[in-house]
């Protein structure tokens, strides 16, 4: 964790210490619960708390300093400084812009609609193999998370991936201008966080504004395969690189599920690699295929970038495989939405099981009007796929995916419509048997989680 003098924290964000500044700063943290000894408390307004009524707590677990408002009624003494400044999140993310400037890494962002905490987790994996590599903590990719990702970087770090994410339009610009990226990666666009775009179109529009922040020595990675592909790439002034899974491109990615092996084919140089991979899905596939197009044209080689995702591993809750009592659960509950819902069951209905295959699935959030139809239309491409032992639909727009599955035809008995993960948990348990396999997929604020613990208590 690097160290901060604090007055030049005070310049970078445009504030002034009350009454004095500490001795030093070691890390931010924006919660006053987990917060690190010497550390700057980031003192954050939110929808539902203010985080200046926590400025004690932090203070009392050891906290250096806190940063807060300049309005704010937070009172200040020798042993408690206060850094006053005119937005807590705008001054962190001009701290986060001035260190990453003074670091001057080789920045990768990475955005998209699906993918981009598993590509970031893929670039990292290869480059830290190649060089001193910083990357996004968990998917800290908003105008909080990506700046004390930023700041957690280290000093000596010659490269860095990190997460742009969005919700609502105009948060990628103001992002970028907070990373100055070098290199972009937009993975798949699709119908994602919908609630708050007009069209799909627009979502393209939005995640391109990470290819228009690159210099014009800087570099794009884009997929050939994707319908907005022609709409990115004129977006990009610089270089771009292409990836496919089918089609030309500098990069050509050929997955193999039965032998699990992965072929890259890097069409320049006419070089084609291939490595063991043991992960499930097209679309996993062409995640490590944006990985390898960055590192390779980071003069990473071969040998390295093999070792790299031969390391990587996905993070908490995405494709999380664990076994109970003989029966194999898949926890890719971290999110979902239409794309990377049927991506993920695509993979699982891949999957070799000797036993059945069972589905947990519920809403996905932030689909404002197309959220009937998005979740009708899914459980239509359940009813299609498989074959699946049962569909234990969780909440009520879970509810929607089951009414889908019943307009194809699918059985009525082998469907269950359960309120929350409690009682999906409960069904479960009385019908799974050694050797099936449970596939569960939701928007995170279903909490399907709680059906993988219910399911081991048994």
């Amino acid at each position: 964790m690097p160290v901060f003098n604090p007055e030049q924290l005070a310049r970078w964000s445009g504030g002034s210490w009350d009454p004095h500044a500490p001795a030093v700063i070691a890390g931010f943290s924006n919660d006053s619960r987990t917060i690190p000894s010497g550390a700057l408390y980031v003192a954050i307004a939110g929808e539902r708390y203010d985080g200046h009524a926590f400025v004690g707590d932090a203070f009392s677990k050891g906290a250096a300093g806190a940063m807060v408002a300049a309005d704010a009624d937070v009172t200040a003494d020798a042993e408690h400084p206060v850094l006053r400044v005119d937005s807590p999140v705008d001054a962190l993310g001009r701290m986060a812009s001035a260190y990453r400037s003074n670091i001057d890494p080789t920045v990768v962002g990475v955005t998209g609609s699906v993918g981009k905490s598993t590509v970031k987790e893929m670039t990292a994996s290869i480059l830290s193999e190649a060089m001193p590599t910083a990357r996004t903590y968990g998917n800290w990719n908003n105008d909080i998370g990506l700046p004390l990702s930023l700041l957690a970087m280290d000093v000596g770090s010659s490269a860095g991936v990190f997460e742009v994410g969005m919700n609502h339009p105009g948060e990628i610009e103001q992002l970028c201008r907070i990373l100055q990226p070098d290199w972009g990666i937009v993975t798949t666009i699709g119908p994602v966080h919908i609630e708050f775009f007009e069209s799909v179109e627009a979502i393209a529009q939005e995640k391109a504004e990470l290819l228009r922040a690159l210099p014009d020595d800087g570099h794009a990675v884009l997929c050939c395969d994707d319908p907005y592909f022609d709409l990115l790439r004129r977006s990009a002034a610089c270089a771009v690189v292409t990836v496919s899974l089918s089609g030309n491109a500098d990069y050509i990615i050929d997955h193999n599920p039965e032998s699990q092996s992965l072929t890259f084919r890097e069409t320049s140089a006419n070089e084609t690699q291939t490595i063991e991979w043991p992960w499930p899905g097209q679309h996993n596939a062409l995640n490590a295929g944006y990985a390898v197009a960055a590192a390779r044209g980071l003069g990473v080689n071969w040998d390295t970038v093999v070792l790299g995702l031969g390391r990587y591993h996905p993070l908490p809750m995405r494709w999380d495989v664990e076994e109970s009592n003989g029966v194999q659960l898949i926890n890719d509950a971290y999110n979902a939405n239409p794309l990377s819902m049927r991506a993920a069951l695509s993979a699982f209905d891949q999957t070799p099981v000797s036993g059945t295959k069972w589905l947990v699935l519920g809403d996905m959030l932030e689909l404002g009007s197309h959220t009937e139809p998005e979740h009708i239309a899914l459980g239509e491409f359940v009813a299609s796929s498989g074959p699946w032992g049962g569909v234990i639909a969780v909440g009520t727009l879970g509810a929607l995916i089951a009414e889908g599955a019943r307009r194809c035809g699918y059985d009525d008995e082998r469907i269950w419509c359960c309120a929350d993960s409690v009682e999906a948990a409960s069904v479960l348990k009385r019908r799974v048997q050694p050797g099936d396999a449970v596939f569960l997929k939701a928007s995170r604020g279903v909490a399907l989680e709680d059906v993988v613990n219910g399911v081991k208590e048994c």
